[in-house]
């Protein structure tokens, strides 16, 4: 009876329906989930000893990491850690992060994809590379091959030896693993687990599935997983993460796909992960996040907070990004500063900083957005 109510649930209902019901439903989840206020505390911290900003955080407990991964990322968290007490400072330098939305506040995801659009030649995407990474693929990709695998013993493996320690290796205590009966079902019915060998040694592995909204396809990537002689030398893995990336936009460009979805990051402009992904062609998107912190900007020193924090986020269904221009850095400092603060996908940029300051640099922002098919509108908003 189930088998025969999903058959005829996927004759009647299109993907993009599909697509739109499991988004709506996780964001239920997801608001249930908060609206659990007895699982909530109220606690003050600073995310460095030094930081003029104290952060006021409303929400559940077990959400406050992640609060301080978007505000300091990944290689401040032990820091903030360390200074999670109450300390003394003026309420005009709050910075209040909740699960609760209020008026005023940003509403910033947890989460960003970088979506490659297709629909044009290979050679058109990459001449978005810089020419180091472009020589690199030359290079090395004749020397890879992929092939899908439906054996439950490569599948066994490619979790064990492939996925687990590679996501283990990368994120540590916060790598969200997926189970090994998940791995399965993907592989073996709603996307594909390809195995990436070099000569006769697998080396890496992709595992992804098409997600289908508002009538396009994309071909998204859920995993990559790599064996421990590839991760633990940084140069091979570079080497062997290019390769495996641009296989896999490769596959999808061929199979006729809309757009190439190469994964989840952290949603933070300055976060390593993004970065990467955006000089391989992607834009961000709020594809996959169904969550969100929602942030009051201090009523003081705005612009000198988000010069240390940029932040996105989402105004209806659109993402906007939030910098901040302080007096003080010389044109060269800025310059440096928001070099790779490029991103595809915006629909709005936001400055923040005093009267008359940071109109050059705006120029400077719209000249290096120009030459993106939908460049976003630019905002600047006065704040000391």
């Amino acid at each position: 009876m189930k088998e025969n109510l999903q058959a005829v649930a996927r004759k009647f209902i299109s993907p993009s329906m599909r697509y739109e019901m499991r988004h709506v439903s996780n964001r239920l989840r997801d608001v249930l989930s908060r609206a659990c206020v007895w699982r909530w505390e109220v606690s003050r911290f600073r995310l460095k000893q030094e930081s003029p900003y104290q952060i006021l955080y409303i929400g559940r407990k077990q959400q406050r990491e992640m609060a301080k991964l978007l505000i300091a990322g990944k290689g401040q968290a032990a820091v903030a850690e360390t200074y999670a007490v109450a300390p003394s400072g003026g309420a005009d330098q709050t910075v209040v992060i909740s699960e609760m939305p209020t008026s005023g506040a940003l509403s910033v995801p947890h989460y960003l994809s970088a979506v490659v659009p297709l629909g044009r030649p290979l050679e058109d995407i990459t001449a978005r590379y810089d020419s180091e990474l472009r020589r690199s693929i030359r290079k090395h990709r004749p020397l890879y091959q992929m092939r899908q695998t439906l054996d439950d013993a490569e599948i066994a493996m490619a979790d064990r030896e492939l996925l687990r320690p590679y996501a283990t290796a990368r994120q540590g205590i916060h790598a969200a693993q997926f189970a090994t009966e998940e791995v399965f079902r993907i592989a073996k019915g709603v996307g594909r687990l390809d195995l990436i060998t070099l000569g006769d040694e697998v080396v890496a592995c992709h595992l992804g599935c098409e997600i289908t909204r508002g009538g396009k396809r994309y071909w998204s990537t859920l995993r990559f997983g790599y064996c421990e002689a590839i991760f633990s030398d940084a140069k091979k893995l570079r080497e062997v993460n290019s390769i495996t990336t641009y296989m896999a936009l490769e596959w999808a460009l061929a199979n006729g796909y809309d757009y190439y979805d190469i994964g989840l990051c952290l949603a933070r402009p300055d976060d390593g992960l993004l970065k990467w992904k955006r000089r391989r062609g992607g834009d961000v998107d709020s594809l996959g996040n169904h969550a969100y912190m929602f942030v009051r900007l201090p009523k003081t020193g705005a612009a000198q907070f988000l010069w240390d924090t940029p932040l996105f986020a989402v105004e209806g269904n659109k993402l906007t990004l939030h910098l901040g221009l302080p007096d003080g850095p010389s044109d060269d400092e800025v310059a440096s500063r928001y070099h790779e603060m490029v991103f595809g996908g915006l629909h709005k940029i936001y400055l923040y900083g005093g009267h008359g300051h940071g109109e050059g640099f705006l120029q400077t922002l719209r000249s290096r957005y120009a030459s993106l098919q939908s460049p976003p509108t630019m905002e600047r908003v006065v704040s000391t």
